[in-house]
């Protein structure tokens, strides 16, 4: 018997059973479609974290308090949260830190749960507001689409000026940037002039960038912050061959101006888009090993059933086998035969499980913004994983199938 007629048997096996089949090999689709579709979700969640500091640049860096919440032990000891860099130390730092070339930008956060107000119309309670200086939007990841930055006239004079994400525009100007320019908006009680509309970036992690706007940082200041308020540096430098140096003189800058003694510790840190990552990366590692476990604790039970379907239809067709081999088929035959149709039933749940999990995957990744993956590396482990647990569930069976006795399985009722 050849493999085509092998193949041809099986699928008339599992047409002859299609119900047990069907619910078999759903098992197997249901275990594969969690582990594509998690697997190819973590990968559009990477790849769109990935692209969103790409656009900040490899020659960036940020000066940030000690968060309690990133690298929180160190030598088993947790690390107490850092004293606030407050506006004089990061205006301070701004003015100090030369180097051929770099920019230097402050921002303070001065909360989301806002709405932005145009006439009638006004946006959900999920706009995140900003306060920057003018040389943000060169360090930053954020473009203009249409309009201009703030100018350090707008600073020095807290001017009234807001830049606002494409999905405030969608909102209140459907979706026409020209249409925003120069309009006013009202934002926590505050009248704003729209002089720029950032490019739209899409979401990480479900938190849209089209939802955030941005004010002078004097302005947010004045209305919003406290003696003690919390400022971020980041710092962009020309050449990112100097950037190792560039760290070195800000850390140095910092420390003198937080008027530590040589012998104590910093208590900001220094932030890298490479180094978030690889923290990020290091994690979803775990997070991949928990997916997988997941998976093959399912496929386990699938094979299980699987072995017990196939002992039952090698029950049921005892007698088919012993004229099967009456007629001169060799055990080899038999053995090759019932693999194959166990081997059939887990591809075809294998395929199903793929082609959803791939679907499901992907509607992760339209939803943060990025294009189609199609996950080469997680597919090719679903197919070998399918065709495995084909084989391992499906020997036992075929073994016992091909060592019946002719005349006794002629004889079986």
């Amino acid at each position: 018997m050849n493999w085509f007629e092998n193949i041809r048997v099986a699928f008339r096996s599992i047409r002859a059973n299609l119900l047990r089949s069907i619910l078999t090999l759903s098992i197997i689709a249901l275990g594969l479609m969690s582990l594509v579709g998690i697997l190819t979700a973590i990968d559009a969640l990477l790849q769109s974290i990935s692209n969103n500091f790409n656009r900040l640049g490899a020659n960036s860096f940020n000066v940030e308090r000690i968060d309690e919440r990133i690298n929180t032990k160190t030598q088993g000891r947790r690390r107490r949260t850092g004293e606030a860099i407050v506006y004089s130390d990061a205006k301070n730092f701004k003015d100090r830190f030369e180097y051929g070339g770099a920019e230097v930008s402050m921002e303070l956060y001065a909360g989301g749960g806002k709405t932005v107000e145009y006439r009638e119309e006004e946006t959900n309670p999920n706009i995140r507001l900003t306060g920057i200086d003018e040389e943000y939007l060169e360090v930053s990841a954020f473009e203009l689409e249409v309009g201009r930055p703030f100018s350090r006239h707008d600073i020095e004079n807290a001017t009234p000026y807001i830049i606002v994400g494409m999905g405030i525009v969608n909102k209140l100007f459907d979706g026409k940037v020209r249409k925003a320019l120069d309009k006013k908006v009202l934002v926590d009680g505050t009248r704003y002039k729209i002089i720029g509309v950032t490019k739209s970036k899409g979401s990480t992690f479900g938190d849209s960038n089209d939802r955030r706007v941005f004010v002078p940082i004097t302005k947010a200041r004045l209305l919003y912050a406290s003696s003690r308020s919390n400022y971020n540096i980041t710092v962009a430098v020309a050449n990112q061959l100097d950037l190792e140096d560039a760290i070195s003189r800000a850390i140095g800058i910092m420390r003198g101006i937080r008027g530590l003694r040589p012998v104590e510790e910093n208590d900001f840190q220094i932030q890298r888009s490479s180094s978030v990552m690889s923290t990020i990366k290091d994690l979803t590692k775990t997070l991949r090993l928990a997916t997988v476990a997941i998976g093959f604790m399912t496929l386990v039970g699938a094979a299980i059933g699987l072995m017990n379907i196939m002992l039952v239809t090698v029950t049921e067709r005892t007698k088919e086998i012993g004229v099967t081999k009456a007629l001169g088929a060799t055990r080899r035959s038999i053995l090759i035969q019932f693999l194959t149709e166990a081997v059939a039933i887990t591809m075809i749940g294998g395929i199903l499980g793929i082609i959803f999990g791939v679907i499901i995957g992907n509607v992760v990744s339209y939803v943060v913004g990025e294009t189609f993956i199609f996950p080469v590396l997680w597919v090719l482990l679903g197919l070998i994983v399918c065709f495995v647990t084909g084989v391992l569930s499906g020997l036992y069976p075929a073994l016992k199938a091909s060592a019946l006795d002719p005349i006794e399985a002629l004889r079986y009722e």
